[in-house]
């Protein structure tokens, strides 16, 4: 009852517990799509070639 009675006093806090994760990537790429061979469609893909072709078209649209 006295667990009860201290959640009526005080509420519920649904905070996060343990200790914060920190950044564990170091610097890797977790996905093929940043992959520089994805990226400039090196691998072999017809349509990574494609989508490659767009990549740079977009990047160059606005220079001059």
């Amino acid at each position: 009852m006295d667990d009860f009675q201290s959640i009526l006093e005080n509420g519920i806090s649904f905070k996060r517990g343990g200790e914060k994760k920190e950044n564990t990537n170091n610097g890797k790429v977790k996905t093929k799509a940043k992959k520089k061979q994805y990226i400039t469609g090196a691998h072999g893909s017809g349509a990574a070639r494609q989508k490659a072709k767009y990549r740079e078209q977009r990047a160059n649209r606005h220079k001059k």
